[in-house]
């Protein structure tokens, strides 16, 4: 069931002013008919059944706690209930000349009811429901061979409303969902904005004072200015990163379990620094929570091992690609190389940095690592993933 939002607070209210004015109308029906009734006594007691059930209806779809099943299946018995009755209260004569049930159009208010709760099928079903208590009345006063267009009239235009509600109906509720994410999204927005403008204010002119002041002294201080240099454009990449809220439907509990999607280059963007370049698409990459965490800890591995084994100057170069089937993502440097064998040799010595915390993570979603390197001509690691869905490739190297 829906919660009760603004939109389910006017639909019901909707629904609840339209029974009461189709009660009147059917309350005046009745009024004129009775007369000519077969039992005029059994017209006034269906009225009384309509009216205590409007008015009970009115309480119970106002309350969110009383919109479960039970309330619009009591709603449809009730309705059906009252269509039927007409077989027993109208003369022969009157059903056979097309005389209206009982009701009228206050059984349309049961239809309105399913199409908020269920959408187009419930609204249908619900129609039909009540169309076929319609053809019943017929059955049962021996009248079925009298049956006018006027019966049929009123069966589609149940129908037409029950289609045509529950479409609106689900319109609106998805316009509300992509209005709240507008407003969840604005919001976040504003509160990086915010963030980033204290940040730069503090920590960004802090950490730019100590890179340059590292530089200029030399010896352990560059190197403490030079790491300071890369958390300032980490830092920097971090929050001019614009945030990403979840799609409609996605639960917290999703997300939790790793379901959710995330966007891959704010992941990626965060890994930037003055010696390294991380370049993506312009639009979003998203990818499965875990697979994306995967996906950034096996490039967290690969610069790690450029830092460890390439020397204070190298550089490094992310480049994130999307395709259909799936994302690519390449590291390369501009260090020594990896001598042939030495992938081997490090493995067999038990230090599994590519082993494991590469070619194993990226085994793990189903993709597969290429590394082309070259004594002198740096190293190129390609990590390939396919999107859920699409058929695994084998891991491989080069």
């Amino acid at each position: 069931m829906h919660g009760a939002t603004g939109l389910e607070s006017a639909l019901w209210r909707a629904v609840a002013a339209y029974r009461g004015l189709a009660l009147c109308y059917a309350a005046v029906m009745i009024a004129m008919n009775s007369g000519g009734y077969a039992r005029p006594a059994g017209g006034w007691a269906v009225l009384g059944v309509m009216t205590a059930w409007t008015a009970y209806a009115y309480r119970a779809y106002g309350s969110p706690r009383r919109r479960g099943p039970a309330l619009p299946a009591a709603d449809l018995a009730v309705a059906a209930g009252c269509v039927l009755a007409t077989a027993w209260v109208e003369t022969e004569a009157n059903i056979a000349a097309g005389r209206p049930t009982l009701p009228v159009s206050w059984v349309a208010a049961a239809v309105l009811s399913w199409a908020v709760v269920h959408g187009r099928r419930g609204g249908v079903a619900a129609a039909l429901v009540l169309g076929a208590a319609d053809v019943l009345v017929h059955v049962i006063a021996g009248t079925a061979g009298d049956m006018g267009s006027t019966t049929f009239d009123g069966v589609v235009l149940l129908l037409l409303v029950g289609l045509v509600v529950g479409h609106v109906v689900r319109l609106a509720r998805e316009s509300e969902a992509r209005l709240a994410r507008a407003v969840e999204l604005e919001a976040a927005t504003r509160e990086r904005e915010r963030l980033a403008r204290r940040i730069h204010d503090s920590v960004l002119q802090v950490l730019a004072m100590v890179q340059r002041r590292g530089g200029e002294l030399g010896g352990e201080a560059a190197e403490l200015g030079r790491l300071a240099g890369e958390q300032e454009a980490a830092l920097r990449s971090l929050i001019g990163s614009r945030p990403r809220v979840p799609e409609a439907g996605a639960s917290s509990g999703a997300a939790a379990a790793g379901g959710a999607e995330v966007d891959l280059r704010s992941l990626l963007t965060g890994h930037a620094s003055p010696s390294v370049t991380v370049s993506t698409p312009a639009t979003e990459v998203p990818l499965p929570a875990h697979a994306a965490r995967e996906v950034e800890a096996a490039v967290a591995a690969a610069l790690d091992n450029v830092r460890r084994h390439c020397g204070p100057g190298a550089r490094a170069w992310v480049l994130l690609e999307d395709g259909p089937a799936g994302v690519t993502v390449s590291v390369r440097d501009d260090g020594p190389g990896i001598p042939a064998g030495r992938l081997e040799e490090a493995a067999a010595a038990g230090r599994l940095g590519v082993a494991q915390s590469i070619r194993g993570r990226v085994a793990d979603l189903g993709g597969d690592v290429v590394i082309v390197t070259g004594e002198g001509e740096g190293t190129e690691i390609e990590m390939t993933v396919p999107r859920p869905g699409t058929p695994p490739r084998g891991a491989s190297g080069g």
